[in-house]
């Protein structure tokens, strides 16, 4: 017997935060497959930081001795991956566990769990884990699937021992060695934290530089930072994979070379789970991608809509809660229709060092004519970056080695880029986050305020200075 329901989610990740206690004068469903909070709970973000943090006291510790700071030397031998694997996984466990729980106890919604399919408008087919096919109907639909790993159908890669991010944070054992594929920000967030972990890692990258799609002076400096920690061969490709004997594997890249490896972690992308769904069936058009088109107001088609990496292009998790909010309110409000706004996405790389962006890079800027003033401060000439450095000589990246990078249009005097790559990165672009969503001048915005001595936003106060007196001269 078919059940109807007011209102159906497909996806308890971002898509679960949809529904609260305002929904309920409705009957509601939600349909996941995984573990309720979606990758960002259980695969991406938050466990992710979780080793970043254990991976930044590992680099910290070794930086110590420099310092005058008696620690371990051999830093990665102080690890436990068993103890840190635990306590990360535990903790996420309960977090899903206590998330699915708490829907089940409402009265008004349903938790179907298995895969979601359209077989028409407004109608669904839910397949759970034994084969067993629930039909349900809805006046109002929500696609909030999220995305996967993408595993390039290359010669043996499928059969030599190979993870991705969502199987590598689980693993049984620490590798001796890792080959990182990708050198995006999940390339380089997890090749971060297995190097200081003690793992002989080399991480092999198709671009001529890591985190190409950053700033090109952030790239340059992630890139040389790498190398002085791990292998990094850029500018090349995967051509084939071979199963050794021993259980290992041989990866053999386009230029010629041959490294042999006891795992490959496999981070060159995801794709959409929206091609999963049967969308042809219910009239909801995709890109060429598989992701759901959707208008300004999330809404792909009548009663149908689509949130974070389900839609956006732009798999973030900050992203994809914006979109649930404003589908939320569309839900509750028809006739007051509220609209995404995607035009200043910031986003952090919590490699060493960190990395931190919004809006256009330099490149980026140029090409489209806009007449830059650029402010850069470094670092190494605050003051907070004195406490970083092991004397007036110290440059490496791993300690002071980064900056603050903010791009002016001359013609409006409005930050229209802004680009922190060093300590703390994540946190310091704040206020030029909120600087260019607010359309706030440059001019004056370092003046205007009190800037904490000696604090790390010195940094951010440096560079808005430093783009004052490119727009003066």
């Amino acid at each position: 017997m078919t059940r109807h329901y007011d209102v159906v989610v497909l996806g308890a990740g971002s898509g679960n935060t949809v529904v609260d206690d305002r929904f309920a004068h409705l009957r509601v469903a939600i349909v996941e497959r995984g573990p309720f909070g979606g990758t960002c709970v259980n695969r991406g973000c938050i466990p992710s930081k979780m080793y970043v943090h254990a991976a930044d006291l590992l680099t910290g510790a070794v930086r110590g001795p420099a310092l005058g700071v008696r620690t371990a030397a051999e830093a990665a031998d102080q690890a436990s991956w068993e103890r840190l694997r635990d306590r990360i996984t535990s903790r996420i466990d309960a977090v899903a566990e206590s998330g699915e729980d708490y829907r089940r106890g409402l009265d008004f919604v349903d938790v179907l769990r298995g895969t979601g399919r359209f077989t028409g408008p407004g109608a669904l087919e839910v397949e759970d884990a034994e084969g067993g096919v629930t039909a349900i109907t809805a006046d109002q639909v929500v696609i909030a699937t999220g995305s996967r790993p993408v595993v390039p159908d290359l010669p043996g890669l499928h059969d030599v021992p190979h993870v991705t991010s969502d199987s590598v944070m689980r693993i049984e054992e620490l590798p001796r060695r890792m080959v990182v594929l990708g050198g995006g920000y999940v390339g380089c967030e997890l090749a971060h934290v297995f190097a200081a972990l003690g793992v002989e890692v080399v991480q092999v990258e198709s671009e001529d530089l890591l985190l190409s799609s950053q700033d090109a002076d952030v790239a340059e400096l992630v890139t040389r930072a790498a190398r002085d920690r791990w292998d990094v061969r850029t500018g090349v490709r995967l051509e084939r994979a071979e199963l050794l004997d021993d259980g290992s594997a041989a990866l053999v890249l386009d230029d010629g070379s041959r490294l042999e490896t006891d795992l490959v972690l496999v981070a060159v992308g995801r794709r959409t789970n929206a091609d999963l769904l049967d969308l042809d069936r219910a009239g909801v058009p995709v890109d060429d991608e598989g992701r759901v088109v959707v208008d300004e107001h999330q809404r792909a088609a009548d009663g149908v809509w689509a949130l974070g990496d389900a839609s956006s292009p732009v798999p973030l998790k900050h992203v994809a809660n914006q979109d649930a909010r404003v589908v939320q309110h569309n839900l509750l409000h028809p006739d007051d229709l509220a609209v995404s706004d995607h035009r200043h996405v910031p986003q952090a790389v919590f490699t060493e060092p960190q990395v931190a962006s919004v809006g256009l890079t330099e490149a980026a800027a140029r090409e489209q004519g806009i007449d830059l003033a650029v402010g850069r401060k470094d670092v190494a000439d605050t003051a907070y970056g004195w406490a970083l450095q092991s004397g007036p000589d110290d440059d490496d990246p791993a300690g002071p080695g980064g900056f603050a990078k903010v791009l002016v249009d001359r013609a409006t005097g409005l930050l229209v880029g802004a680009h922190v790559v060093g300590p703390m990165a994540a946190s310091l672009i704040q206020p030029l986050i909120q600087a260019i969503s607010s359309d706030v001048p440059v001019r004056g915005l370092a003046r205007g305020q009190y800037w904490i001595h000696p604090a790390p936003t010195e940094l951010v106060e440096g560079a808005l200075l430093a783009a004052e007196e490119e727009l003066d001269s």
